[in-house]
């Protein structure tokens, strides 16, 4: 299928991943042209790096309706509903089908380095509204072109912007020179040159999400099958009732079972969980080993490798000369962001949203996906495929349609919210001067010999 010529410019869709790939589904549907700009060779290029990641949503939570009726004439059919797709699966079974039922609407390797006004930059005024929008891009051999386009959907996604180690959000101290050490992604151990860098060694796992839950107990599943090998759990806040996520409160069973297999690593010796620990510098032993150093002076035993798990940012450097509405804290959009911030969110629920919600100062610019929830954690593929209907819809001009609610989120079971981190219980555990080792906290059963 090739995009056909048209006078109208086409909707730009920065990201051909899963709701950049949906959100081009539903402009087709609602008769309008889309070209996805990806910046990999194929679709779907940060999924397939965490290719060996099992979802915790199953198939039938994670294919777009618009995007299922575009790949029927393709003879696609859809994998069992109930079974859960790793990220390899959802790729190669899925997206990348999906792109190329697409056809000629998506370009790869193409960077898209800035969106504006055609002729305005971010401060002009005069005549704004009334132009189309340009979008700056970079071809894979250096080339610069310009794209004209009627609106942007920008579903790039945060994968390649993976947050410190630094508990105030920026690198620690020595983070940089330690990144032989340092990681900021699950480790694949059933790849053997992977599983050879962590068996047998003494892992720290900085996060307290469902990327650390998936750590934890891939490490735990390797310490029964290879001595010495550890795990210390990293944690910004205390120990509480939420730690572990909702578990079988939770709604996507998949995903309370994360938490679960986190706590039977700890409780059976395999982790260590290391609580209001933030961490300022990274240091090295005698052997380079790195030694965690928290803002408060408690150091952790030397470990062999530091697996940083603590979310992503939205990279936001090429919308630079759009008019943006953004929460201060989490750089999400300012009428989504009390939905989803985790210092007041409770109970695991956002409300479904779409247009109202994304919408900027600057008209036709709409973050999705994961970007939008800027620094927010828990994002769901149906949240963004919701939320790329109801955007088509609107630039469509069907109003009625756009601000109707097509979707129920699952409940996590978890209620209270992320922000108790910084509760006073936490500091007040944490004790000791300048070379202290941190406490340990063993929940269950008898931690390893040696303390952390």
């Amino acid at each position: 299928m090739s995009a056909p010529t048209t006078a109208e410019p086409p909707v730009v869709v920065i990201g051909a991943g899963p709701v950049g790939l949906a959100a081009a589904a539903r402009l087709v549907e609602r008769g309008l042209e889309p070209l996805v700009l990806e910046a990999g060779a194929s679709a779907a290029a940060s999924v397939r790096e965490w290719s060996h990641v099992p979802l915790f949503s199953t198939w039938s939570e994670v294919v777009d309706p618009a995007a299922e009726k575009l790949l029927a004439p393709t003879g696609w059919v859809r994998p069992d509903g109930s079974a859960y797709p790793t990220g390899g699966d959802w790729a190669e079974q899925y997206l990348q089908p999906l792109a190329d039922a697409l056809g000629g609407r998506v370009r790869y390797n193409t960077t898209v380095t800035g969106v504006a006004r055609a002729g305005r930059d971010r401060v002009v005024d005069s005549g704004r509204d009334g132009q189309p929008f340009t979008v700056h891009l970079t071809t894979a051999d250096g080339g610069e072109e310009r794209i004209t386009a009627r609106a942007v959907v920008d579903a790039s996604g945060t994968w390649t912007t993976p947050a410190p180690l630094g508990g105030d959000g920026l690198p620690a101290l020595g983070e940089k020179a330690a990144a032989d050490r340092i990681s900021y992604r699950m480790p694949d151990l059933d790849d053997p040159a992977v599983r050879a860098r962590f068996a047998g060694r003494r892992t720290a796992v900085v996060g307290s999400g469902a990327s650390a839950f998936t750590a934890l107990a891939a490490l735990a599943r390797l310490a029964e099958e290879e001595t010495g090998t550890h795990a210390l759990w990293i944690l910004r806040r205390d120990i509480g009732d939420n730690t572990f996520g909702g578990g079988e409160a939770d709604q996507l069973p998949a995903r309370g079972a994360l938490g679960l297999a986190a706590k039977a690593a700890v409780e059976a010796g395999h982790a260590s969980a290391v609580t209001g620990f933030r961490t300022a510098a990274v240091e090295r032993d005698a052997d380079g080993r790195p030694v965690l150093v928290a803002e408060d002076g408690r150091r952790t035993d030397p470990v062999d490798e530091v697996v940083v798990l603590t979310g992503f940012r939205p990279d936001l450097s090429f919308l630079s000369e759009v008019r943006l509405g953004l929460d201060e804290r989490l750089q999400a959009p300012v009428a989504l962001a009390p939905l989803i911030d985790p210092n007041q969110h409770s109970c695991g629920t956002v409300y479904p949203h779409g247009v109202k919600e994304l919408s900027h100062p600057e008209q036709g610019v709409y973050l999705v996906g994961m970007k939008s929830y800027g620094r927010a954690p828990t994002f769901l593929a149906m949240t963004g495929y919701e939320q790329v209907r109801s955007v088509a819809a609107a630039l469509a001009g069907d109003r009625e349609a756009a601000e109707r609610v097509e979707l129920t989120l699952p409940e996590t079971g978890v209620c209270g919210g992320a922000g108790l981190f910084d509760r006073p219980e936490a500091d007040e555990a944490a004790e000791g001067g300048c070379c202290a080792a941190p406490a340990v906290l063993q929940i269950g059963g008898p931690g390893p010999a040696g303390g952390c």
